[in-house]
Protein backbone atom coordinates (compact mmCIF):
# COMPACT_ATOMS: atom_id res chain seq x y z
CA UNK A 1 0.00 0.00 0.00
CA UNK A 2 1.35 3.20 -0.98
CA UNK A 3 1.82 6.61 1.03
CA UNK A 4 -1.26 8.25 -0.33
CA UNK A 5 -3.43 4.89 -0.15
CA UNK A 6 -2.54 4.98 3.68
CA UNK A 7 -3.47 8.17 4.07
CA UNK A 8 -6.72 7.78 1.96
CA UNK A 9 -7.82 5.06 4.07
CA UNK A 10 -7.52 7.04 7.41
CA UNK A 11 -9.34 9.73 6.06
CA UNK A 12 -12.51 7.29 5.12
CA UNK A 13 -12.53 5.84 9.01
CA UNK A 14 -12.00 8.89 10.49
CA UNK A 15 -14.62 10.20 8.22
CA UNK A 16 -16.63 7.27 9.26
CA UNK A 17 -16.23 8.00 12.80
CA UNK A 18 -16.01 11.85 13.54
CA UNK A 19 -16.79 13.17 10.13
CA UNK A 20 -18.79 16.38 11.70
CA UNK A 21 -15.70 17.37 13.12
CA UNK A 22 -14.41 17.64 9.64
CA UNK A 23 -12.87 20.75 8.70
CA UNK A 24 -13.66 22.53 5.04
CA UNK A 25 -10.70 20.98 3.11
CA UNK A 26 -11.20 17.46 4.35
CA UNK A 27 -14.25 16.93 3.36
CA UNK A 28 -13.53 18.43 0.40
CA UNK A 29 -10.43 16.30 0.37
CA UNK A 30 -12.52 13.31 0.73
CA UNK A 31 -14.87 13.74 -2.13
CA UNK A 32 -11.61 14.43 -4.55
CA UNK A 33 -10.43 10.82 -3.90
CA UNK A 34 -13.24 9.78 -5.43
CA UNK A 35 -13.22 11.30 -8.93
CA UNK A 36 -8.91 11.52 -8.74
CA UNK A 37 -8.27 7.88 -7.79
CA UNK A 38 -4.77 8.30 -7.28
CA UNK A 39 -2.14 10.80 -5.65
CA UNK A 40 -2.38 13.83 -3.11
CA UNK A 41 -5.58 15.06 -3.58
CA UNK A 42 -4.95 17.49 -0.09
CA UNK A 43 -3.25 20.41 -2.21
CA UNK A 44 -6.09 20.08 -4.64
CA UNK A 45 -9.05 20.59 -1.92
CA UNK A 46 -7.16 23.96 -0.61
CA UNK A 47 -6.48 24.98 -3.93
CA UNK A 48 -10.34 25.03 -4.65
CA UNK A 49 -11.28 26.47 -1.22
CA UNK A 50 -8.58 29.72 -1.58
CA UNK A 51 -9.55 30.15 -5.33
CA UNK A 52 -13.25 30.00 -5.00
CA UNK A 53 -13.18 31.53 -1.20
CA UNK A 54 -15.49 28.59 0.52
CA UNK A 55 -17.02 25.14 0.10
CA UNK A 56 -20.03 26.38 -1.01
CA UNK A 57 -18.24 28.61 -3.37
CA UNK A 58 -16.65 25.37 -5.06
CA UNK A 59 -20.13 23.73 -5.52
CA UNK A 60 -21.60 27.02 -6.75
CA UNK A 61 -18.68 27.52 -9.30
CA UNK A 62 -19.11 26.61 -12.87
CA UNK A 63 -18.12 23.62 -14.55
CA UNK A 64 -16.04 25.70 -16.76
CA UNK A 65 -14.53 27.86 -13.60
CA UNK A 66 -13.21 24.71 -11.73
CA UNK A 67 -11.69 23.30 -14.47
CA UNK A 68 -9.28 26.22 -14.85
CA UNK A 69 -7.64 24.81 -11.22
CA UNK A 70 -5.31 22.82 -12.28
CA UNK A 71 -5.85 19.08 -11.72
CA UNK A 72 -9.41 19.30 -12.12
CA UNK A 73 -11.13 17.53 -14.66
CA UNK A 74 -14.17 16.72 -16.29
CA UNK A 75 -14.92 13.79 -13.57
CA UNK A 76 -14.01 16.21 -10.71
CA UNK A 77 -16.20 18.73 -12.22
CA UNK A 78 -19.14 16.93 -12.64
CA UNK A 79 -18.45 15.09 -8.78
CA UNK A 80 -18.50 18.86 -7.51
CA UNK A 81 -21.46 19.55 -9.62
CA UNK A 82 -23.32 16.72 -8.65
CA UNK A 83 -23.33 17.19 -4.52
CA UNK A 84 -25.51 20.18 -4.14
CA UNK A 85 -27.93 18.44 -6.48
CA UNK A 86 -28.34 15.42 -4.77
CA UNK A 87 -28.18 17.23 -1.13
CA UNK A 88 -31.06 19.48 -2.47
CA UNK A 89 -33.20 16.72 -3.89
CA UNK A 90 -32.14 14.53 -0.33
CA UNK A 91 -33.52 17.88 1.25
CA UNK A 92 -36.84 17.52 -0.96
CA UNK A 93 -37.43 14.14 -0.42
CA UNK A 94 -37.35 14.48 3.38
CA UNK A 95 -39.83 16.91 2.96
CA UNK A 96 -42.10 14.36 1.87
CA UNK A 97 -45.27 14.66 0.87
CA UNK A 98 -48.32 14.62 3.26
CA UNK A 99 -46.62 17.23 5.15
CA UNK A 100 -49.13 19.79 6.45
CA UNK A 101 -48.38 23.26 5.56
CA UNK A 102 -50.33 24.82 8.58
CA UNK A 103 -47.94 27.65 9.49
CA UNK A 104 -45.96 30.01 7.29
CA UNK A 105 -42.78 28.84 9.41
CA UNK A 106 -43.72 25.14 8.30
CA UNK A 107 -44.39 26.27 4.61
CA UNK A 108 -40.83 28.09 4.57
CA UNK A 109 -39.08 25.21 5.72
CA UNK A 110 -40.67 23.03 3.26
CA UNK A 111 -39.77 25.16 0.73
CA UNK A 112 -36.29 26.18 1.41
CA UNK A 113 -34.68 23.18 -0.19
CA UNK A 114 -36.23 24.17 -2.83
CA UNK A 115 -33.91 27.27 -3.32
CA UNK A 116 -31.02 26.27 -2.13
CA UNK A 117 -28.32 29.63 -0.82
CA UNK A 118 -26.27 29.94 -4.82
CA UNK A 119 -28.96 29.29 -7.02
CA UNK A 120 -28.04 31.26 -9.70
CA UNK A 121 -31.82 32.04 -11.88
CA UNK A 122 -35.01 32.76 -9.87
CA UNK A 123 -37.08 30.02 -10.08
CA UNK A 124 -41.51 30.29 -9.44
CA UNK A 125 -42.75 27.06 -8.28
CA UNK A 126 -46.79 26.53 -6.74
CA UNK A 127 -47.42 23.96 -4.02
CA UNK A 128 -50.97 22.24 -4.24
CA UNK A 129 -53.02 21.80 -1.18
CA UNK A 130 -55.60 20.08 -0.10
CA UNK A 131 -58.51 21.72 2.37
CA UNK A 132 -56.32 20.59 5.62
CA UNK A 133 -53.63 21.84 3.89
CA UNK A 134 -51.45 18.41 3.11
CA UNK A 135 -49.21 18.89 0.43
CA UNK A 136 -50.46 17.25 -3.07
CA UNK A 137 -47.71 18.19 -5.42
CA UNK A 138 -44.73 21.04 -5.83
CA UNK A 139 -44.71 22.04 -9.24
CA UNK A 140 -41.89 24.14 -11.00
CA UNK A 141 -43.60 26.39 -13.32
CA UNK A 142 -40.95 28.25 -14.74
CA UNK A 143 -37.25 29.57 -14.24
CA UNK A 144 -36.98 33.27 -14.60
CA UNK A 145 -38.10 36.59 -12.23
CA UNK A 146 -41.74 35.92 -11.41
CA UNK A 147 -42.93 37.97 -13.99
CA UNK A 148 -40.15 37.54 -16.64
CA UNK A 149 -40.83 33.73 -16.57
CA UNK A 150 -43.83 31.64 -18.30
CA UNK A 151 -46.28 31.95 -15.69
CA UNK A 152 -49.32 31.93 -17.64
CA UNK A 153 -52.42 31.77 -15.57
CA UNK A 154 -53.81 28.83 -17.47
CA UNK A 155 -51.07 26.98 -16.26
CA UNK A 156 -50.86 27.81 -12.99
CA UNK A 157 -54.83 26.66 -13.17
CA UNK A 158 -54.14 23.81 -15.14
CA UNK A 159 -51.24 22.78 -12.26
CA UNK A 160 -54.11 23.48 -9.63
CA UNK A 161 -56.68 21.71 -10.69
CA UNK A 162 -54.56 18.60 -11.93
CA UNK A 163 -54.28 18.38 -8.23
CA UNK A 164 -57.72 18.57 -7.27
CA UNK A 165 -55.84 21.12 -5.14
CA UNK A 166 -58.43 23.31 -3.04
CA UNK A 167 -55.20 26.02 -1.47
CA UNK A 168 -51.89 26.56 -2.68
CA UNK A 169 -48.55 28.55 -2.31
CA UNK A 170 -46.45 30.30 -5.10
CA UNK A 171 -43.00 31.08 -3.93
CA UNK A 172 -39.72 31.93 -5.70
CA UNK A 173 -36.54 33.23 -5.23
CA UNK A 174 -34.64 36.69 -5.78
CA UNK A 175 -31.23 36.11 -6.49
CA UNK A 176 -30.43 39.63 -5.79
CA UNK A 177 -29.88 38.35 -1.81
CA UNK A 178 -33.03 40.76 -0.73
CA UNK A 179 -36.42 38.89 -0.16
CA UNK A 180 -38.31 42.06 -0.59
CA UNK A 181 -41.34 41.89 -3.21
CA UNK A 182 -41.39 43.92 -6.34
CA UNK A 183 -43.98 45.91 -7.82
CA UNK A 184 -44.03 42.98 -10.01
CA UNK A 185 -44.00 39.95 -7.78
CA UNK A 186 -47.07 42.47 -6.16
CA UNK A 187 -49.08 42.57 -9.57
CA UNK A 188 -48.66 38.56 -10.52
CA UNK A 189 -49.70 37.83 -6.84
CA UNK A 190 -53.01 39.53 -7.38
CA UNK A 191 -53.59 38.12 -10.75
CA UNK A 192 -52.74 34.59 -9.84
CA UNK A 193 -55.05 35.12 -6.76
CA UNK A 194 -58.12 35.91 -8.88
CA UNK A 195 -57.76 33.20 -11.31
CA UNK A 196 -57.45 30.58 -9.03
CA UNK A 197 -60.63 32.07 -6.76
CA UNK A 198 -62.41 31.75 -9.70
CA UNK A 199 -61.66 27.92 -10.23
CA UNK A 200 -62.01 27.36 -5.94
CA UNK A 201 -58.57 27.40 -5.07
CA UNK A 202 -57.42 29.41 -2.52
CA UNK A 203 -53.79 30.89 -2.83
CA UNK A 204 -53.11 31.58 0.77
CA UNK A 205 -49.43 32.99 0.53
CA UNK A 206 -46.80 33.80 -2.06
CA UNK A 207 -43.21 33.36 -0.07
CA UNK A 208 -40.06 34.69 -1.60
CA UNK A 209 -36.63 33.45 -1.07
CA UNK A 210 -33.38 35.28 -1.06
CA UNK A 211 -30.17 33.18 0.10
CA UNK A 212 -31.23 32.65 3.96
CA UNK A 213 -34.18 34.84 4.31
CA UNK A 214 -37.97 34.86 3.80
CA UNK A 215 -40.83 36.86 2.93
CA UNK A 216 -44.60 35.72 3.04
CA UNK A 217 -46.58 38.54 1.42
CA UNK A 218 -49.49 37.47 3.79
CA UNK A 219 -47.79 38.00 7.07
CA UNK A 220 -46.29 41.50 5.60
CA UNK A 221 -50.28 42.52 5.41
CA UNK A 222 -49.29 42.83 1.45
CA UNK A 223 -52.61 40.54 0.69
CA UNK A 224 -54.78 43.55 1.85
CA UNK A 225 -56.89 45.06 -1.53
CA UNK A 226 -56.26 41.77 -3.38
CA UNK A 227 -59.89 40.76 -2.44
CA UNK A 228 -61.38 39.10 0.49
CA UNK A 229 -59.00 38.31 3.16
CA UNK A 230 -57.41 35.12 3.01
CA UNK A 231 -58.04 32.13 5.86
CA UNK A 232 -56.02 31.54 8.74
CA UNK A 233 -53.88 29.25 8.72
Amino acid sequence: MGLHDGHRKRLKAQFLSHGEDFHDHQLLELLLCYAIPQGDVNELSHALLERFGSLAGVMDALPESLRQVPGVGEHTAVLLKLVPKLAGRYDRDRASLGTVLNSTRAAGEFLAPYFRQGARNEMVYLVCMDAKRKVLGVHKLGEGSVNAADITSRKVVETALAQNATTAILAHNHISGLALPSQADLSTTRRLRAVLREVGVELSDHLIFADDDMVSLRDSGLFEGYGAEPPDF
